[in-house]
């Protein structure tokens, strides 16, 4: 739910002028880190090799 926000966020801030290209880009660094954190976890929850 926090990256769907983050989406949201970056989307309505995007069109939004003058654009604030620093929280922009906090924005996007953590939205990627989620991205990377959910990743972990279904790999974790579903490996590729058979047990």
């Amino acid at each position: 739910m926090e990256h769907a926000d983050l989406d949201a966020l970056i989307d309505r801030t995007s069109h939004e002028m003058p654009l604030d290209e620093l929280m922009m880009r906090r924005l996007k660094k953590r939205r990627l880190a989620l991205r990377d954190q959910i990743y972990r976890l279904e790999l974790a929850l579903d490996p590729k090799e058979p047990a």
